[in-house]
């Protein structure tokens, strides 16, 4: 699926254009990619031009939604088929996104690129051949392609997700030429796919499931023998679990996982909001 390149609105961001055109500016200055890039937008009566192509103003943007253009107006970034899937502004410029209203992404203190950023460091991705077991929008898969991993394959199973991602500028495009084809980006349930990777074939993993109560086949020990599998020996692991206390009243998450690693062959530590693990 092609990106999408379009302008990206926000209720903010509709406000402000609007408000150019009331004050009789011939143009409106801002970013339309969620905070990536700034440019301008030339301003006329009835419509605003981006990037060589015209559309009508904007109206009763609802919060908390972004807009793109579907060919016919403004649509939110959302999609319902079994679950509410919506790609949800921050204030940091990269968006989160829920399901059925559940966050996916921790955006409190942090953009969540940034906080992406910080776990990919953990596992020190350059130059390796990275698992990137739950794709999500690709900022894992964005901060190691930054980092100079040498290549990375990611899964990702829900569809709604990876259509979120082609509208996200925020999200890694595995066709950008800039890229160099270091990232393979496969439409799968990585529960069964991890079957089908080769033994001791990667050197980093990384790995960032759905809450327990949703998937608990990737907390399983039967999923982490599988990771310990495909590491190659002193290879490592970073899991989150989130923060225990607030997903879950009657567990420890994080330590379960730790002690569930250790068994398959890791030496685990608590780490961040997760669990940082080494292969033995």
């Amino acid at each position: 699926m092609s990106h999408y390149s379009g302008p990206l609105l926000t209720r903010p961001i509709a406000e402000t254009l609007l408000a150019a055109r009331e004050a009789d500016a011939n143009e409106w200055l801002g970013s339309l990619d969620l905070g990536r890039t700034k440019g301008s937008a030339p301003l006329q009566t009835d419509t605003w031009e981006w990037k060589g192509q015209r559309y009508p103003y904007p109206h009763k943007l609802k919060d908390r939604t972004i807009y793109y253009w579907d060919g016919d107006e403004f649509a939110p970034v959302s999609r319902f088929s079994g679950s509410l899937i919506k790609l949800v502004p921050t204030e940091w410029g990269a968006p989160t996104f829920e399901i059925d209203g559940i966050k996916m992404l921790p955006t409190s203190k942090e953009s969540p690129f940034e906080d992406a950023r910080r776990k990919v460091a953990l596992v020190e991705p350059r130059d390796k051949v990275l698992l990137d077991t739950c794709g999500g929008l690709g900022y894992f898969a964005a901060c190691c392609l930054e980092a100079g991993v040498a290549s990375i394959q990611s899964f990702e199973k829900n569809p709604d997700v990876l259509w979120l991602r082609t509208l996200n500028p925020w999200s890694p495009d595995p066709e950008e030429p800039a890229h160099g084809g270091r990232l393979r980006l496969a439409h799968a349930d990585v529960s069964q796919a991890i079957t089908q990777v080769a033994d001791h074939s990667v050197d980093a993993l990384l790995h960032d499931p759905p809450r327990f109560g949703i998937a608990g086949e990737l907390y399983s020990q039967l999923f982490y023998d599988q990771l310990a599998r495909v590491l190659r020996r002193g290879g490592r692991l970073f899991h989150y679990t989130g923060s225990p206390n607030k997903l879950t009243s009657d567990r420890d998450v994080p330590r379960e996982v730790a002690k569930r690693l250790e068994k398959a062959g890791f030496k685990a530590q608590l780490a961040l909001d997760g669990v940082l693990a080494m292969r033995r």
